[in-house]
């Protein structure tokens, strides 16, 4: 299921999108309503705490609960598909190509793609591809306490695992129909991609 005036931007830690989703709302906000995963929910702010190192989940664990935050920020009542259904064009900060991504560095892939198969593709998928170690560079220069995947092994190891899955959703021509996947070079300068960003969106 494809969910209309659904935008997801994805990427490693630093590849940038969180700076993109604020300048296209900053942008245009009579167009754009901006969320995240984690969501400000109970169960994002207990993954935010996980994710800085508070404690430690088994990643099994880890899958189930983005999964769980997940369906509450789609399905719950205000939710991405009520707001879609609405008219509204709602922007994401990741979505569940992360967690195939980020958990399937420890529990493998076959969990979070079962966990994830009830959730709708976005109508737009952009994919900010960039090398780890520019990205870890953002990072560290903009945070002194990092999260528990920023660092240099885990981000390489979810970088080869992002091409994995976003190679595995371009090559499926039923989907190809359907959901438009965009491959950003993040390395690029937040007003060119800001620019492709605009460019694609308004075609």
């Amino acid at each position: 299921m494809i969910l209309k005036n659904f935008v997801v931007f994805e990427g490693i830690d630093g590849a940038g999108t969180s700076t993109q989703i604020k300048k296209l709302v900053e942008n245009a906000p009579e167009k754009y309503i901006a969320t995240a995963e984690p969501t400000s929910g109970p169960t994002g702010k207990f993954l935010r705490r996980m994710l800085s190192g508070e404690f430690h989940v088994d990643e099994k664990t880890n899958a189930y609960l983005f999964a769980a935050d997940r369906c509450e920020h789609i399905f719950g009542k205000g939710g991405v598909k009520e707001l879609c259904e609405s008219g509204k064009t709602v922007v994401s900060d990741r979505y569940f190509f992360s967690s195939l991504a980020y958990q399937s560095v420890s529990c493998g892939l076959e969990l979070p793609q079962l966990l994830n198969s009830p959730f709708p593709l976005p109508e737009y998928l952009f994919f900010f591809d960039i090398n780890p170690e520019i990205s870890l560079g953002r990072v560290n220069a903009r945070n002194s306490h990092k999260e528990i995947y920023e660092n240099i092994e885990a981000q390489k190891k979810i970088a080869a695992l992002y091409e994995k899955v976003i190679s595995m959703y371009e090559s499926n021509s039923r989907l190809r129909e359907e959901m438009k996947i965009i491959r950003i070079d993040a390395s690029k300068t937040i007003e060119d991609i800001s620019q492709i960003i605009k460019e694609e969106l308004e075609k």
